[in-house]
């Protein structure tokens, strides 16, 4: 199987094909949880957070 030419959804089947083989049905859905999408801006998110704040001004905020 030449996994260069294959389209996304192809790759995703035999993917879950072989964790599945490897893993157990168990083991697989375990694995697969470790990776989630999130949500959300991280960019807006940290914006929101730290403003225009810099490395230096975050450092001295933090020591004191």
């Amino acid at each position: 199987m030449d996994i260069q030419t294959l389209n996304p959804n192809v790759v995703r089947k035999a993917g879950l094909e072989a964790l599945a083989k490897t893993l157990g049905p168990v083991g697989m859905v375990r694995f697969l949880q470790q990776f989630e999408m999130g949500s959300g801006d991280y960019t807006k998110e940290r914006e929101e957070l730290l403003g225009g704040m810099d490395v230096k001004s975050i450092v001295k905020e933090i020591k004191s």
